[in-house]
């Protein structure tokens, strides 16, 4: 008798393949599919309307927040409700949102449009679980990747999947009539473009009917690709909210990234040694920098040399002994209690001194903001050496309490929070108001370098010019010339197609500015005849007007 041999499929108690079993994507009951189509579709026409032949203003943060409420509204009518947690997202993402429109300053703006996708960025791959807090710096890289890989590749899954859908075999299937209109199209069209081209040589009224149509076919058609382009993007978007954002396996003690390997004496080793040097370094600026001008001269240098150099060194040496002390505390086997006592106490110390490096390079912007006034470029590290010094000591702390995971959340806050500070602080406000408090004290006014400055610096510009009444005349005329400057960069004339979607508040106040002090500005000549361009003021001073943008490489 000849035995009958068993199938996979005939033993139903033997697990198969987890390929056999689960799809390459797994898409869980979705409501409303034919939403989701309808949504993207009015959203990317929303980003056509906004966006062409517009530049950036109020329309960047109106068309996010659109498809914010959009892609929301489509999700829960889908059947997918947000963390709670996700939503805490919302308040930097709305408040970088009303910065993005209101600041012209360069770098406080493009670290709000930054800070606003990134917002907006983390509450789509975090929807569902609103595991974002707990994200280490490479759950953060890994998101991102798989965000930007979704968008390319989860709207063709999707409608693939859709094809499959009995449901919607009437549209998508291969015999639907969309496909044969597409097929059609495709063929008439190279035979209508032959016929065309001869009637246009026939008749040369027709074939200027024919070009200006053309023209505008060829600008709808590349609108038209744009809006399927956006649309195509917030598919992958909302999707990847409804499939990767759930995080059902993120354990908030998961295992590190690469496993620990070093071993606690060559940890314990590398962070004394550094010690030692940064100990080194320091006796020395307590010694020579922070002792005064006088043990300076001792050593054969002045005090501005001694202060101008190393600035840029110090941020260097901070940055990579963060990257330190975060390396060898995901790397570092630490076996018992002690073990772990003794290297937070090494951490600790190695973080002390580095907290001392980082005040001596404030100590040094400080005195070049003394010797010549503000200017982005020592603005910027000056804020940015406050919220990096809050972080070595958030550091010290998560290494005290064992609680390092946090990092890239502190790093994450802290870099929020310097975006944040240029939006409060008003840099280039700020630069006019103390540059001219130090000229009223007999220090040297830098007109070219304020007139270089974004539409945020002309209110207060003006402010100073029609009311500060105890100012010197001189210096009183150099803001005068500062302003006519930027009147006369306002005023050339241009043709211009913008309208409200490029709306910015802080222009805006600077135009209505501009219109009020123009007429305590007629003494003031522009000379164009030679480059580069100058104002003469009414006592027959001359000033270079410089191109915006350009404030920091001549403002010495």
């Amino acid at each position: 008798m000849i035995e009958k041999k068993e199938t996979a499929a005939e033993k139903p108690d033997e697990p198969t393949s987890s390929i056999a079993q689960k799809p390459i994507v797994e898409i869980p009951p979705i409501k409303n599919k034919g939403l989701l189509f309808i949504v993207a579709l009015i959203l990317g026409w929303l980003s056509d309307f906004l966006f062409w032949e517009q530049v950036f203003g109020v329309n960047v943060p109106l068309f996010l927040t659109v498809c914010l409420v959009g892609g929301v509204y489509w999700l829960i009518s889908a059947g997918f409700k947000p963390s709670k947690k996700s939503l805490l997202l919302l308040i930097p993402f709305l408040f970088f949102c009303f910065a993005s429109f209101t600041r012209r300053e360069p770098l406080t703006s493009f670290l709000a449009y930054l800070f606003t996708f990134i917002s907006l960025g983390l509450f789509a791959t975090s929807y569902r679980g609103g595991f974002w807090i707990f994200y280490g710096l490479s759950d953060y890289a890994r998101k991102l990747l798989t965000l930007l890989f979704d968008v390319i590749i989860q709207p063709i899954q999707f409608v693939i999947q859709l094809r499959k859908d009995p449901s919607s075999e009437n549209l998508l299937s291969k015999n639907s009539p969309l496909w044969g209109l597409l097929r059609g199209l495709v063929v008439a069209l190279p035979i209508v473009w032959c016929f065309g081209t001869i009637l246009a040589s026939a008749d040369v009224v027709f074939d200027q009917k024919l070009d200006d149509f053309f023209e505008d076919f060829s600008e709808n058609t590349q609108r038209f690709i744009t809006i399927l382009i956006c649309a195509y993007i917030l598919i992958g978007v909302f999707l990847h909210s409804v499939l990767k954002s759930e995080d059902k396996k993120f354990d908030e003690e998961s295992k590190p990234f690469i496993k620990s390997f070093v071993g606690f004496i060559e940890a314990s080793v590398i962070l004394i040694s550094v010690s030692l040097l940064f100990l080194a370094f320091v006796s020395i600026q307590f010694q020579y920098f922070f002792g005064g001008e006088n043990n300076i001269g001792v050593a054969g240098f002045t005090y501005s040399q001694y202060a101008r150099r190393g600035f840029n060194e110090m941020l260097v040496v901070a940055f990579f002994s963060l990257v330190l002390i975060l390396g060898l505390s995901s790397l570092t086997k630490r076996e018992n209690e002690n073990q772990k006592i003794i290297y937070s106490i090494f951490n600790v110390v190695l973080v002390a001194l580095v907290m001392i490096i980082l005040v001596s390079a404030y100590q040094r912007i400080e005195l070049g903001i003394g010797w010549h006034g503000y200017s982005r470029l020592r603005l910027y590290p000056k804020i940015f050496l406050i919220w990096l010094a809050l972080l070595f000591v958030t550091v010290a702390v998560l290494e005290l309490i064992r609680n390092q995971k946090f990092f890239a959340f502190a790093a994450l806050m802290a870099s929020f929070g310097f975006g944040a500070s240029l939006y409060f602080f008003n840099v280039d406000d700020a630069i006019i108001e103390r540059n001219v408090y130090r000229a009223w004290n007999g220090k040297n006014l830098n007109v070219p370098h304020l007139a270089s400055l974004s539409d945020d610096a002309i209110p207060m510009l003006a402010r100073e010019f029609l009311y500060n009444k105890e100012i010197p005349d001189e210096v009183r005329q150099g803001l005068g010339a500062a302003l006519a400057c930027y009147r006369y960069f306002e005023e050339r004339p241009h043709i211009t197609t913008y309208d409200w979607r490029s709306y910015n508040w802080s222009g805006s106040q600077a135009q209505q500015t501009l219109d009020f002090v123009r007429p305590y500005l007629d003494g003031y000549v522009i000379k164009y005849d030679k480059y580069p361009l100058k104002v003469k003021t009414p006592n027959g001073s001359l000033y270079e007007c410089i191109l915006r943008g350009s404030a920091d490489e001549k403002e010495e």
